[in-house]
């Protein structure tokens, strides 16, 4: 029996589905305000395929990919300062704590049991204007959200209903950890650094962030 992989035109290298969870995750970068560049989401299509033991993507790839999929394309950006950037879209905000709330009363939840966790991607680097892909329904000129310089980290991070914190769970784009992070850093010894390829999370890095979630949690 022929694989759906096989069945997929050598222009397209994904699958119908792989295709669509990349889409998707571009919309949720947009939406945190962080479109990826081009390279950016090459990098990630070729990661699916490593994964399968299959060749990376080819130069024309990612063009080709935008012209398909009508959820996304590509445009130019310009920095946008974060403090600005967090304080707007009041709609996004209330319906989140209408989420919560919901949630809350549904289940019986206490308020001791409630965290709020998320990962967030900074972009080290003075972000210029430069083409990313975004959602294909925003109208205006992108703004993308200025946070440092541009060398990828990720962090996840959960705080308490009772303001307490987790420990920040770290990840870098490396393949070796640098003495440099720890010594005479003053970096507390219950932080967690991890790596990955692409400086992003992953299957194995978001099972190890429960096991630390458990260890600062379960008394």
């Amino acid at each position: 029996m022929t694989s759906q992989r096989n069945c997929t035109p050598n222009s397209r290298k994904l699958t119908p589905y792989e295709e669509s969870a990349l889409v998707q995750y571009i919309l949720d970068l947009d939406l945190r305000g962080f479109p990826p560049q081009l390279q950016a989401v090459q990098e990630m299509a070729d990661l699916l395929l490593s994964e399968q033991g299959e060749s990376p993507t080819g130069k024309n790839w990612t063009t080709n990919f935008i012209t398909r999929c009508t959820e996304i394309k590509a445009k130019f950006s310009r920095k946008y300062d974060y403090k600005r950037a967090k304080c707007e879209d009041p709609k996004i905000i209330q319906e989140w704590f209408s989420l919560v709330r919901n949630t809350v009363a549904k289940y019986g939840i206490l308020e001791q049991d409630i965290y709020n966790f998320d990962e967030a991607g900074f972009a080290m680097g003075v972000i210029a204007t430069a083409k990313v892909v975004t959602s294909s329904e925003a109208k205006s000129r992108l703004k993308t959200i200025q946070p440092g310089n541009r060398e990828w980290v990720s962090i996840i991070q959960g705080v308490n209903s009772y303001r307490w914190a987790l420990p920040p769970f770290i990840i870098f784009k490396a393949q070796n950890h640098l003495s440099a992070w720890y010594k005479d850093s003053g970096l507390p010894d219950n932080w967690v650094i991890t790596l990955s390829e692409n400086g992003w999370t992953s299957n194995s890095i978001g099972y190890k962030w429960i096991q630390h979630f458990d260890q600062h949690t379960s008394s």
